[in-house]
């Protein structure tokens, strides 16, 4: 009998490495529970298993900080939002048990989540489900199981506290039929090196067994042969090296094989970034996103102070580029953003900014107060005309009177914009009074090629290396070098050690990437001769 062929599906790489291991089916089998009797007695339960499943998430917070920390808050804000149980405490009162109708009022807004125009709500139905499951199990008194060490953690989608109770020391990878690389959980993966491939479809449900996870390639293999599993290990072995060797440039300045200077930059999503980086080991920050400070609401002109300064005071003078709100698309904000039918065709980054100055100078003010902390650069995300900047950058002068008249130590940054609509990109003379340009290859590159980087189906299209792509960072460069305007790029290409190349003869001269990423960059430049 002949052995069975191999399967190889084909998703998104959504944080890179290899796994090799069995299969752990994510999706769990129903919890019993039993019926309490009466009405009150229901409703006790729920409110028990409610403050359970919290208490759980309580736990993981106290154990974690940043990003990880803000994703688990969301969970624990939506336990406490007593208007998520009111449908079910509704259909309590009318007969059902505590178990039936909180998964029916669960599904009812997992639902809703799945089938919103926007990529972030989409992404949070993971934590919606894992809400759900966590109280489920409270309920029936049921502990989660816990996969084998090395296990490849197969499913639908995987809930952001099943990552983080999973043991990864011991190897292990992640492969979800659906998923996204913009979920909290590719997040988390690309932080802590854990492989994951997203979109691999429904025939993953037909896998059994051991498995090949290759997160570069973005591929899973079942029923490998010995050839196969060969070529994975020795593929697994030279990502493995590569990264090992990387660490050696981590403390060097970055260069070309033929000594070209290669500024490199990193970039932080959440201030508390900087406590695990060596600012000597950077240039600096090219980009810090400020969305974080909206994630829970608008904040006060001192909460955004105190962010600002104390980030441009662990720069220890090097440069830090802060990007206004970049709210919008795939990032909403409550009482900010708007629902729209096409959001990252709409009102976001820039122009939602303008839309409300009452907002928008409020982050003004503190990033003028902030810049005397050290050396600050602002630029501004989604330009796509002239009038925009120069909207934005007077809005900047404005607050700077207004501080001066009222005695505020202050101080004015050089203004520049993030290239990302392809206006600017092929038209970069109207921009010519700008301090500076950073190339944001994510939207930029989607936009050229019309092309989700989050959708499967299209995720060939999506890439930064195609020629349109590519001439328009050239033009870019060149018009900058031809002006005395820097140009950096401060998208996921500059980590990327298969772009670097691209970019670096392309022009460019200034990278930003994930501190994940800076050693591997590093390395790769050291790779390229100009």
């Amino acid at each position: 009998m002949n052995p069975r062929p191999p399967i190889v599906l084909t998703g998104i790489a959504a944080s890179p490495g290899f796994a090799a291991g069995p299969l752990c089916w994510l999706d769990a089998a129903a919890v019993a529970y039993a019926p309490k009797g009466s009405p009150a007695e229901e409703k006790e339960a729920l409110a028990g298993a409610i403050a359970a499943a919290s208490a759980a998430v309580a736990e993981l917070i106290e154990r974690s900080s940043g990003d990880t920390a803000d994703i688990l808050e969301f969970q624990l804000a939506m336990l406490a939002d007593d208007t998520l149980a009111e449908p079910a405490l509704a259909a309590i009162g009318q007969g059902a048990d505590a178990a039936s109708a909180w998964a029916r009022a669960l599904n009812a807004e997992i639902a809703g989540y799945e089938v919103a125009e926007d990529d972030y709500f989409r992404a949070r139905s993971a934590d919606m489900k894992d809400i759900r499951d966590r109280v489920l199990q409270a309920l029936a008194g049921a502990e989660g199981t816990a996969a084998p060490a090395g296990a490849i953690l197969a499913g639908e989608d995987i809930a952001p506290t099943r990552f983080l109770e999973t043991d990864w020391s011991q190897g292990g990878g992640i492969a979800l039929s659906a998923g996204s690389s913009a979920s909290h959980v590719a997040m988390l993966a690309r932080a802590r090196g854990v492989p994951m491939v997203v979109g691999l479809g429904d025939a993953l449900y037909a896998l059994s067994g051991e498995a090949l996870l290759d997160a570069k390639a973005g591929t899973l293999t079942a029923f490998a042969s010995a050839t196969e599993i060969d070529r994975h290990r020795a593929a697994a072995a030279a990502f493995d090296a590569a990264r090992s060797s990387a660490a050696a440039y981590l403390s060097k300045p970055a260069a070309t094989a033929d000594e070209t200077r290669v500024l490199t930059y990193v970039n932080i999503a959440d201030p508390s970034d900087v406590e695990a980086i060596d600012i000597a080991t950077c240039d600096g920050v090219g980009l810090m996103r400020t969305e974080f400070l909206f994630s829970h609401g608008l904040p006060d002109e001192e909460a955004q102070y105190r962010v600002y300064a104390r980030v441009l005071e662990w720069a220890a003078g090097k440069p830090v580029t802060i990007r206004t709100v970049d709210a919008g698309g795939d990032k909403p904000v409550p009482g900010f953003t708007v629902h729209e039918g096409n959001p990252f065709l709409g009102l976001r980054g820039i122009r939602l900014s303008l839309s409300r100055p009452e907002i928008f100078r409020v982050q003004i003010r503190a990033l003028l107060r902030a810049a005397v902390h050290g050396t600050l650069k602002v630029m501004f995300p989604m330009i796509a005309v002239p009038a925009e900047y120069a909207k934005a950058k007077a809005m900047f002068a404005e607050e700077a009177l207004a501080l001066s008249a009222r005695g505020t130590v202050h101080r004015m940054p050089p203004l520049g914009i993030m290239v990302e609509v392809p206006s600017v990109a092929i038209a970069p003379e109207a921009f010519a009074d700008v301090a500076f340009f950073s190339i944001g290859s994510n939207d930029l590159t989607q936009y050229v090629m019309a092309a989700a980087r989050d959708n499967a189906s299209v995720a060939s299209l999506n890439d930064t290396a195609h020629p349109a792509v590519l001439r328009l960072i050239r033009e870019v460069a060149d018009f900058g070098a031809a002006r005395g305007i820097p140009v950096s790029l401060c998208g996921d290409a500059g980590g990327d050690p298969a772009l670097i190349p691209h970019l670096l003869k392309a022009g460019l001269r200034e990278l930003s990437a994930v501190p994940a990423q800076l050693a591997t960059a590093k390395a790769a430049i050291a790779e390229v001769t100009l």
